[in-house]
């Protein structure tokens, strides 16, 4: 079997490089080591965690607003945890189905197995059966895996990853997260939803540090109203269990062993680099000190003809920063001229209500001596909002103190995951903050927060507020 590119892992990145691939009329083979298509984000990561987000937020709201909006509901609403799992389940599986559709579709060849290279262009693929591959080009996009912390030890019983998070069979009475970020934050509010009391213990001093300050302050006060509690500054030392029992120990920014207690503890420091069992060192190929495949503009490996893209080379570890990676590799190698604008791959987390941030932060406009003003407009101001109860948030809008051209767009308020387009779409266009401002926004809308916050950081003349 000769294949023009192999694609070895079929997450967002490498079934989207299979697609177009096949689109641009290469023969492509696809490789992937579990019995589903679709890798992490379809299968365990970002699928799963909005399915059981959405299904979270119902019984939230049939418990905090419905008698409000003049919703009578008899008797207990009560969470039917199985169900909401059930439901996740199918909602997985139509997804992995469709991507399974796409490649017979395209006439992608797919094998199921390991694949580890023999040399750079002979592929293995170890499954029920032992298959070799020709190639002539590969793509790596194998991924990445939960990382721990020295000192705990994961079980995936009591002490769990993202992983196990996703399928509980009961709802936590105490959750303690590990890690103030993307992960353990969305988690973290499905259960909190639910009833779970939740702890975050954190290392830094915020919660999600790599996004805009006003973000994390913002969220964090929000997320404190539905019940979270966070304690920063502490680096946590191990995590035991005994019985049904988990006790956290971590040190203060005091120097004092402090311990938390309670009946699950989810770790959420981050993920690795994951290019187990590939054997790259058979097409003369090493990871760096973080696990990551080095790659040059073109993302192309020391090795020419292996190419690498999403959570194995640099770069944040985001599903659509692999699917852009994906195409842009295929397009490379077709012999077209792609480009990606890594500065404007937008960053959300979907808590409710949902983070979203493209562009530079103001703590980087700072650091780098970038003169910029700022126009910021509250949720609560909007008509939109007020209708729906979603009043907490605000957009925020960084502008070139010059020429006025958005540098950055940093947003927390309903539906901010699917806003912050506009955002995009304004800055590839190198639009300026007034630009924005003079465009007509449909009323009542969230979006009506965007043109506000450019208004305001055009002339300081946000007309709402």
């Amino acid at each position: 079997m000769k294949y023009d590119v192999t694609v070895i892992g079929s997450g967002p990145g490498g079934y989207v490089a299979a697609l177009r691939c096949a689109q641009l009329g290469l023969k492509t083979a696809l490789i992937e080591k579990y019995s589903t298509l679709g890798g992490t984000c379809l299968n365990v990561g970002c699928i799963p965690s909005k399915a059981l987000l959405d299904s979270s937020e119902h019984f939230h709201n049939a418990v905090h607003t419905f008698t409000t909006h003049g919703i009578d509901i008899k008797g207990e609403v009560q969470v039917n945890l199985k169900q909401m799992i059930e439901r996740k389940n199918g909602v997985i599986k139509q997804t992995c189905d469709g991507i399974d559709f796409l490649m017979k579709k395209n006439k992608v060849d797919v094998f199921k197995g390991i694949g580890s290279f023999v040399t750079k262009n002979t592929i293995k693929v170890s499954g029920e059966k032992e298959e070799t591959i020709e190639t002539d080009k590969v793509i790596i996009a194998t991924g990445s895996k939960p990382s721990s912390l020295p000192g705990v030890e994961i079980d995936k019983k009591r002490v769990i990853t993202s992983t196990e998070a996703l399928n509980m069979t009961e709802v936590p009475k105490h959750l303690i997260v590990i890690g103030g970020g993307v992960i353990g934050l969305e988690l973290g509010s499905v259960y909190a939803r639910l009833g779970a009391k939740v702890t975050v213990v954190e290392y830094s001093g915020s919660i999600i540090p790599t996004m805009d300050g006003a973000l994390g302050k913002e969220l964090q006060r929000v997320l404190r109203k539905q019940g979270f509690e966070f304690n920063f500054n502490h680096k946590v030392k191990s995590a035991t269990t005994k019985g049904k029992e988990v006790t956290v120990t971590a040190e203060n920014d005091k120097g004092e062993m402090v311990e938390f207690k309670g009946d699950y503890c989810l770790v959420s420091v981050g993920r690795r680099p994951y290019t187990d069992g590939l054997s790259l060192e058979n097409a003369g190929l090493k990871t760096d000190e973080r696990g990551r495949i080095e790659t040059d503009a073109h993302l192309e490996t020391a090795t020419k003809g292996i190419y690498a893209i999403g959570d194995v080379v640099k770069g944040a570890m985001l599903a659509h920063k692999a699917e852009e990676e994906g195409v842009f590799v295929a397009e490379t190698i077709a012999g077209q001229k792609p480009h990606i604008n890594y500065n404007l791959i937008p960053g959300v987390v979907y808590t409710w209500p949902e983070v979203a941030g493209v562009g530079a932060t103001e703590e980087e406009l700072k650091k780098n001596g970038v003169k910029y003003k700022m126009g910021s407009f509250p949720i609560r101001a909007l008509g939109r909002a007020r209708a729906s109860m979603d009043i907490d948030g605000l957009v925020k809008v960084l502008a070139d103190a010059t020429t006025d051209e958005i540098l950055g767009v940093h947003m927390i308020g309903p539906r901010a995951a699917d806003m912050i387009a506009e955002a995009v779409v304004a800055m590839e266009f190198r639009a300026s903050a007034e630009d924005v401002s003079r465009m007509s926004h449909a009323h009542p809308t969230y979006t009506e927060a965007m043109k506000e916050a450019c208004l305001a950081a055009t002339a300081n003349r946000a007309l709402h507020m």
